[in-house]
């Protein structure tokens, strides 16, 4: 799949983390990035058994869109390739809910990024509406701080006392 990517972030609600019991599905994705310059970065992903390469280009003025190219790769090939990636890597269990006519990927994070919950939902439009869940907390949109491959060079657990406690 390649296109332009639309997609909002939130933060989500700490306090009872009742999207496990809403979620229809979920995945332990573990991903790391041969390159994570700002404006372009190309992903390695195992997710389920099963690999994936992912090339990003730079994100638009707000944030929410950006070129994405993604190709399923054997798990070899992945493997192969998570030895090329920089330092540090993403460990993280992906949620599925469904909001409305909406999904909404949670990811749970671990590692360094431990205590980490974001929300994500992609649109055809940036200004499309949709119902959020409950959990759904401050939008984080274009705050590069929560870009996974930020996430793997300055780690949640340098800066988690920076977010209000009901984050963390």
């Amino acid at each position: 799949m390649s296109g332009i990517e639309i997609e909002r972030k939130f933060l989500v609600h700490k306090a009872g983390r009742p999207y496990k019991e809403q979620a229809y599905a979920s995945s332990r994705i573990c991903q790391g990035y041969i390159c994570s310059e700002r404006g372009r970065t190309v992903r390695v992903r195992m997710r389920d058994g099963r690999g994936y390469l992912t090339i990003k280009g730079p994100s638009d003025q707000s944030g929410a869109a950006r070129y994405e190219f993604e190709k399923e790769i054997t798990p070899d090939e992945a493997q192969h390739l998570m030895q090329l990636c920089e330092p540090g890597r993403i460990d993280k269990t992906r949620y599925l809910v469904r909001s409305g006519k909406h999904v909404f990927e949670i990811d749970e994070f671990y590692g360094d990024n431990d205590g980490l919950v974001m929300a994500e939902v992609e649109l055809e439009d940036e200004n499309e509406p949709f119902v959020k869940p409950d959990f759904i907390g401050e939008e984080v949109t274009g705050d590069r701080r929560f870009y996974n491959s930020s996430l793997m060079k300055m780690p949640f657990s340098a800066w988690r006392d920076a977010l209000p406690e009901e984050y963390r």
